[in-house]
Parts: structure tokens; C-alpha cells; sequence
């Protein structure tokens, strides 16, 4: 936006002191826009990347997504969603009743039930975020597509560009 401002602003002066240079400010300004252009099908291509690999880990979780709004999270080793309240109540319970923790091979703690209840939450954060970038997916495809046909369309007429 500045750039424009800027290339407007110096071919306006420069241009009414040597004509020459209007023709050279006019070319910098109709090729700003496709830049922008250029850098929003970038950004896009980025985010359909970061959805399609959401969707490629995350296809076991998928179905599970109408449940993964940030209060559960998916556990695949059991193919099973968790409450995360009811799974802290459990994991207070096993530390409280000293169980066997498989992971420390020792008595479960309250240090070792607070560090997986802190996984747990961020698990349901990821969750949430991952169903959302999938279920994003296709809308992204169909505005890059647009996009795209937008800067081809700009491309081959130059006064598409001016709009």
C-alpha cells in the first residue's frame, strides 16, 4: 500500500518533469497489484499445504472431528476420543492411589499426572486445530482457484488490473 503511495506520489512529480518518466511509474503501478497477487497465491499455497498434511497425520482422528472442539482430544493408540475432564479425574486418581505408571516405571505423582494432564491439553489444542485446517481445505483450494484465475484474467488484460 505504501509502495503504491510512494510510486504514485514520485511519478506524479518526476513524470510532469520529464515525460519519460511517467511511462516508467505507470509500469511499477500496474505491476504492484500482481505482486499482491503474488504474495496472497503464496500465502494460500502455504495454508492448503499446512491443511493437506493436517489431513494426511491426522486421517485416524478425522471422523472424530464433530467431538474434537477443544474440550476432548483423540487418543489412537485406543482409536478413542477422551473428555479431558474425566481424563484429569483419572489421572488425580492414579496418583493418588500410588498406581504403577508404566511410562516411569514407578508409582504415579502428582508431577507425573500433571505433566500428561499439560499433553493432554495441548493434544486437544492440536486436535481442534488440525480438524479445523482440514475442514478448511476445500475452501482454500476454491479461493486459490479463483485466485489464480484472477491474476491470469489481470495478466492478458491490462485494465483488469486497474480494478
Amino acid at each position: 500500500m505504501v509502495r503504491i503511495a510512494i510510486g504514485a506520489f514520485l511519478g506524479t512529480v518526476l513524470g510532469s518533469a520529464i515525460g519519460i518518466m511517467s511511462l516508467a511509474s505507470l509500469a511499477a503501478f500496474v505491476a504492484t497489484p500482481v505482486r499482491a497477487q503474488n504474495a496472497d497465491i503464496e500465502n494460500l499455497k502455504a495454508k492448503i499445504s499446512a491443511a493437506q498434511t493436517a489431513q494426511q497425520s491426522f486421517a485416524k482422528g478425522l471422523p472424530h472431528c464433530s467431538e474434537l472442539n477443544g474440550t476432548n482430544f483423540y487418543f489412537e493408540a485406543r482409536d478413542r476420543v477422551f473428555d479431558l475432564a474425566d481424563y484429569h479425574r483419572s489421572l488425580n486418581s492414579l496418583a493418588l492411589q500410588g498406581s504403577f505408571n508404566p511410562a516411569t516405571r514407578k508409582p504415579w505423582s502428582q508431577a507425573d499426572a500433571d505433566a500428561r494432564w499439560a499433553e493432554a491439553q495441548q493434544l486437544a489444542r492440536k486436535d481442534k486445530t488440525d480438524c479445523e485446517l482440514a475442514a478448511s481445505l476445500p475452501g482454500l483450494q476454491n479461493k486459490l482457484q479463483a485466485l489464480l484465475q484472477q491474476t491470469a484474467a489481470s495478466q492478458t488484460d491490462p485494465s483488469a488490473s486497474k480494478k
